[in-house]
């Protein structure tokens, strides 16, 4: 089985990797096998070439219209997990969203629809207060995506960059940057907090093909987070291989910060709000039920 998450070096999906680094895969009998991702992450999972991913609903679930085809088999932990952070030398004060108006921020295509939604949200108008979501700097896929946001500012591309925890991370020891929105702690319009939240995705043919690896799978997740909870150390056994060197001693400190939001559980209110989301951002075009979202048959593994 081959899974991959949409960013490797990034505390957001890193449950999914750990689970196939530290051996839960391999415990509960699934053949694993971690693989770096395609350039087309949902493509691959509805075409076979990749069997589970660790990613947002709303991004992994993009190649299956209506959201028919793919499932999500369970959280990787819960609410949006994305952070603003501005240029240090601008002296921000942390929330104040307000510090946005003037400034460039550089957001991936895809992620990007996420940060344009929350500025509408918190009553931005971006022609008005002059905001500007920038493609991020071109990338070598072999090096580290976490330094992109320090990299934007760096080359004066940018002010600020919209991304997971390690660029947070990255960026703010390098003195570049400061935190400025941490959506998933309450920073930004309350509606944000629950676009999206790291899900364990895989397609309805392998659930119907190989029930016992979607379950394994589950409980391989299960048992992932409540050894990082435990001991977030564990964080740089399962980054070893695939974090370069100042990345892997930043992760036990992000795996810890992100540890208290560990849960497999996905709520009805959960999909309800990640649906509107992709409604509002112009992906679906009509409600999705919770049961043609998740695989409820797997539901009593959440528990552990």
């Amino acid at each position: 089985m081959r899974v991959t998450v949409s960013d490797v070096v990034s505390p957001s999906y890193f449950v999914a990797t750990a689970a196939v680094e530290l051996g839960f895969f391999e415990g509960e009998g699934v053949d694993a096998e971690f693989v770096h991702p395609p350039v087309d992450v949902p493509e691959a999972l509805r075409d076979g070439a990749l069997d589970f991913v660790g990613a947002s609903p709303y991004g992994s679930l993009s190649a299956f219209p209506g959201w028919r085809g793919g499932k999500i088999l369970c959280a990787l932990s819960h609410f949006t997990y994305w952070f603003v952070a501005v240029r240090a030398d601008l002296h921000a004060k942390r929330g104040d969203i307000n510090a946005l108006k003037g400034l460039r921020i550089s957001a991936a295509p895809r992620v990007g629809l996420t940060l344009k939604r929350l500025l509408e949200e918190a009553g931005m108008d971006m022609e008005r207060d002059n905001v500007r979501i920038v493609p991020p700097p071109p990338h070598d896929h072999t090096a580290s995506w976490a330094r992109q946001g320090a990299q934007a500012i760096e080359e004066g591309l940018a002010d600020g960059f919209w991304g997971n925890g390690m660029r947070v991370a990255y960026a703010e020891r390098k003195g570049l940057a400061t935190l400025l929105l941490d959506i998933r702690r309450g920073d930004g319009p309350p509606a944000a907090r629950m676009y999206t939240f790291p899900a364990l995705v895989t397609s309805e043919r392998l659930i119907a093909e190989h029930p016992e690896a979607a379950a394994g799978a589950v409980r391989a997740i299960v048992k992932t987070q409540q050894a990082l909870k435990a001991d977030p150390s564990l964080a740089v056994k399962a980054a070893r291989r695939l974090f370069p060197s100042e990345e892997l001693e930043m992760v036990s400190d992000l795996i810890a910060r992100d540890a208290p939001f560990y849960d497999p559980t996905v709520t009805e209110e959960m999909i309800a709000k990640a649906t509107e989301f992709a409604r509002n951002i112009g992906q679906l075009t009509e409600p999705v039920s919770y049961e043609r979202a998740v695989a409820t048959q797997f539901r009593e593994l959440w528990k552990g």
